[in-house]
Order: structure tokens, then sequence, then C-alpha cells
């Protein structure tokens, strides 16, 4: 098959952060008042972009005056994670490198999505010294679209800019049910879910994906790479 271009998530599935931003986004969210376990927010939250999120999650765990605490929880999320960030070691998950490397080698373009501001994911980045036109061709955050996902603006802004008109040459690669609706949103040839990160198996598998992969070297096996 002939691929232009892979689509991955960030956290949980090309990097390593053991859920911080979910536990940060918990500890802020529980702070105004609204209780919410860190399994909620990761079933209602993960892989959107994070505003968005919190007012998600106030909506089913909270009531309606606490959704006019959404800006003032998303302000101290932002500030907690950076603290959180500084402190935690953060990596690539298993393999990601060498898969990235290897597409790239292969002139399969490469982009990495995230529900992430650009700031945050920046950061994210530059901690594990991951370098544009060297580990990835692109970067798209969820401040760079009028809508984030499960719209597939994302997507079809990575499409647009590097001239692919059939999203068949595009595969979605993410850990969570959202990141799968994105892919599906776009028409993507492939959406992949991966159990590295933000929700199980049986959760994923409530999305329909194409496929879903323990590692994602498995990845490499499916196009025929080897």
């Amino acid at each position: 098959m002939k691929i232009s271009m892979v689509v991955f998530d960030m956290a949980g599935t090309t990097i390593d952060e053991d859920n911080i931003v979910y536990k940060t986004l918990q500890k802020s969210i529980n702070k105004f008042g609204i209780d919410v376990s860190l399994e909620g927010v990761l079933a209602i939250g993960a892989g959107k972009e994070k505003l968005n999120a919190i007012e998600d999650i106030i909506k089913v765990h909270g009531n309606a005056n606490d959704l006019a605490k959404a800006e003032s929880i998303f302000k101290l999320f932002l500030e907690s994670l950076a603290t959180a960030y500084d402190a935690f070691e953060i990596k690539s998950m298993k393999h990601a490198e060498s898969v990235l490397l290897d597409l790239r080698a292969r002139n399969i373009l490469v982009v990495l999505n995230t529900g992430y501001d650009k700031n945050t994911a920046n950061f994210i980045l530059n901690k594990i010294q991951w370098r544009q036109f060297y580990h990835f061709d692109l970067l798209v955050t969820a401040t760079d679209v009028t809508n984030s996902r499960p719209a597939p603006d994302m997507i079809t802004y990575a499409m647009n800019l590097f001239s692919i008109n059939d999203s068949k040459k595009v595969i979605k690669v993410g850990d969570s049910k959202i990141d799968i609706e994105e892919g599906k949103n776009a028409n993507c040839l492939f959406t992949i879910g991966v159990t590295t990160g933000a929700q199980t198996r049986q959760q994923l598998l409530e999305a329909n994906p194409d496929y879903i992969m323990d590692d994602l070297n498995d990845l490499i096996t499916l196009l025929n790479l080897n």
C-alpha cells in the first residue's frame, strides 16, 4: 500500500508521560469543588483540547453553575502542568522514535497532533529532544485550527499543507476514542488505537478502530515495511 502520511497523537501514543496531564487535570478540577476520579477524566477528556475537556467533564460531574469555573480551572491546569512537567522525566514511548525515523526514511510524512496548546507541545518535544525535519515533519496542535478533535481539522490542515488530496493515503494513530473518531471523520485509510496511553482496549473498541496495537512497532509490520 502507498501511504503518504501517518498522523500520531502525542501523550500516551508517542510520548510516555505517565498520564501526568490527566492527573494534573483531575487535581485542577477537584480544587474547584468538582468531584471526579482520574478514570472519569480519562473516559471523558482523553485526547480533547483541554478547555473543551474540562467543560465536558463538568457537564457530567458538576452542575450548570460549575461551567462558569471552566476558564479558571483551565488557567490553574496550565500553570500546574508546567510545574509538573519541569519535575517529571518525560520520555518517548517504547519504539516510537525508531518507528518515526523508519517512516521518514521511507519518505512517509510523520505528523504529530495533539489536544495540547502549542507552547505545551513544544515544551514536551524540546524536553525529549525531538526535532522537526528529523523525527517528524509537522506538529499540529489544537490552537492551530478552529475545531479540535473529533473534528478532522488537524488532519486536513496537515494534508493541505503537504498537498495530499487523497485521505486514503493517510493513517491516524492514537490512544483514545477521540483520536479514532478524528481519523474516521478525516476519512483516513486506517484508524489505529494503541493501548499504551489514556484508554483501555475495551474503551478504544467502542470507537471501532481498524486496528488496535499494544506496541507502535506493530505499525511497521502492518505497512509491510520490514
